[in-house]
């Protein structure tokens, strides 16, 4: 049977069909809908974890179990696993480990576009690339047959539009799998002391060896001759942009970039012309390429930064430039930059903060939307949980001069994944930061999953739910408060208050995503201008609510309107209305 299935779903069916029985991640796009395919397996165990190096542990754990396990996260959550997974590789497995790293070149929901092969050589790892979703669900079933024949961790990386592109995949049955059921003490492979791990690394060494011979020899690294004047070497979705580009061409398609299939590589070049290599973002098998003495182009005709298309491959291989049809009606589309939902509980807050003229440090989430106009009011972003850390650094660095001035904000699943541990330094050394943990009951920037605040876990079972102020007190904050961030008038005034405080403080503001399946806001009515009230003064727009516009009148002055459909009823347009005229 085949299905339309993009690359997530069928990595999910691979997943099933490999046998696989635990499946951990934590979300993060493109990633995040294998997990919530995967739920519709009743036989794999899934579950989404507080961090990526969590997910990784517990995958590990149900390895030496002897069972095959599956881990997912984004480009950036790998730096996160990074410690445990450095570890795995010296450890090998017992049953077969398969790490999903998907990457974001363009980097269209992410703060960088890091390539991740890079981690799969740092690490010896050996790592596939499919190129559709085909290849995606076939490529699990692949990379655990070599984990566990080599003993080591298996990387599968997809990209931005294999993870999200649909294609047709033919479905199989399961494999028949005999479960081990027991545990092993194998201290000599699984403790990593230091007298352990010497004698582990020259294992990893010979391993690689073996999996460099293994990928000259593996099928999916093949040679396509054609035209022998123009070769492409060509891996993930740039082989099929390429080949759309040029079909008459040679390729030789990449998909195990680590180890290379160097004579593979060698054969082809000796057979065509001119070679180049056609990859997103750095020059990995370029490179590597370059290192064996072959004459090669690549990144000086195809850009280091951002996501190919066909038009990359034209453009770099023929200099021809590529014109959009259409264009001038593009270039009359209006703006429509990302923005937080109407209704958003997070809006009333970044208002006020505003008002405030505070110094925010913002975190991974909806909510760092914040630092686009009109709000503005977000002054740094850079990783899961950084907000903590920066606050409390800027506050040791500038001291009394900034007291007062500076807050963190950051999201309550992203407190959970690694906000934990900058407060507990806050605490610590004798910091007197303010922290705000927006709770709104969700992992709402990748899709609402669940976390350990919402009650439920990833397959729907109730479970118990952290106490986030219970938590913090456990850390050691004495001043710990909790608002309704849709009352601004005392949401403000807590603010003024924590702010002054020469003490650590949490400030946690509650209120459910109003999106949220089980927490849409109820009895609730859109609210509507009064026209002949209102005095065209935009106040209310400057919360930049998707659900409000400002509209000509005929006395060229201007009236705000509130459109029914869109609008929550929350109240915060009306609560800064200087003249009442929002009800």
């Amino acid at each position: 049977m085949k299905l339309l299935l993009s690359g997530n779903e069928a990595i999910a069916r691979g997943a099933y069909e490999a046998g696989v029985k635990v499946a951990a991640a934590y979300p993060g796009t493109p990633s995040t809908e294998i997990l919530e395919n995967i739920i519709d397996y009743p036989d794999i165990y899934a579950e989404w974890a507080p961090n990526e190096k969590v997910a990784l542990e517990v995958g590990i754990g149900a390895s030496i179990a002897g069972e095959r396990t599956i881990v997912v996260m984004k480009h950036v959550g790998v730096n996160v696993a990074a410690d445990p997974l450095f570890t795995l590789s010296y450890t090998g497995v017992r049953g077969g480990v398969v790490i999903i790293t998907a990457d974001d070149p363009a980097m269209h929901s992410s703060q960088n576009e890091q390539d991740n092969r890079n981690y799969a050589k740092f690490a010896k790892v050996p790592m596939l690339e499919p190129s559709d979703s085909q290849e995606a669900k076939d490529f699990v079933l692949k990379a655990f047959e070599i984990s566990e024949t080599f003993d080591t961790p298996v990387f599968i990386r997809t990209t931005t539009r294999v993870s999200h592109s649909k294609s047709l995949v033919e479905l199989s049955e399961p494999a028949k799998r005999n479960p081990k059921d027991t545990l092993e003490r194998d201290p000599q492979k699984y403790v990593m002391l230091p007298n352990h791990a010497r004698a582990r690394h020259p294992l990893v060494e010979k391993r690689l060896d073996k999996l460099q011979a293994f990928s000259d020899a593996f099928e999916e690294n093949r040679i396509e001759l054609n035209d022998l004047n123009i070769g492409i070497i060509a891996d993930s979705v740039a082989y099929q942009y390429a080949k759309e580009a040029f079909p008459e061409y040679s390729f030789l398609k990449i998909s195990m970039v680590h180890p290379l299939p160097l004579k593979k590589i060698r054969e082809f070049a000796d057979q065509v012309k001119k070679l180049y290599v056609f990859e997103e973002l750095d020059p990995f098998i370029e490179e590597q390429v370059k290192a064996l003495g072959i004459s090669v182009t690549g990144k000086d005709v195809f850009p280091i930064c951002g996501e190919f298309d066909p038009s990359t491959a034209i453009e770099g291989i023929s200099g021809l430039k590529i014109s959009i049809p259409n264009k001038p009606l593009i270039d009359v589309l209006p703006p429509r930059p990302p923005n937080m939902c109407p209704g958003c509980p997070h809006r009333g807050l970044f208002y006020t903060l505003k008002q405030l003229k505070v110094f925010v440090t913002g975190d991974i989430g909806c909510y760092t939307l914040a630092a686009l106009p009109p709000l503005q009011i977000i002054d740094s972003c850079i990783c899961m949980g950084a907000s903590i850390g920066n606050a409390h650094g800027i506050d040791k660095a500038l001291g009394d001069k900034i007291q007062g001035k500076v807050v963190a904000v950051i999201g309550d699943s992203t407190f959970m994944h690694s906000g934990i541990t900058g407060l507990l330094d806050i605490v610590y050394n004798n910091g007197n930061s303010t922290v705000i943990i927006l709770d709104n009951r969700t992992t709402a920037m990748t899709g609402r999953q669940e976390n350990p605040g919402t009650g439920y876990t990833l397959m729907g079972k109730p479970a118990k739910r952290l106490d986030l102020e219970a938590l913090t007190r456990a850390l050691g904050v004495e001043h710990v408060r909790k608002v309704d961030p849709y009352d601004l008038k005392t949401l403000k005034a807590i603010l003024k208050d924590e702010l002054e405080r020469k003490a650590p403080s949490v400030i946690i503001t509650e209120a459910p995503c109003v999106l949220h399946k089980r927490s849409y806001q109820k009895g609730a009515k859109p609210l509507t201008v009064n026209s002949d009230v209102c005095i065209g003064c935009k106040t209310c727009t400057h919360i930049g609510c998707p659900a409000i516009s400002f509209v000509k009148t005929d006395d060229k002055k201007g009236k705000s309107v509130i459109n029914e459909a869109l609008c929550t009823g929350c109240d915060v347009c009306a609560q800064i209305c200087k003249v009442k005229a929002i009800s």
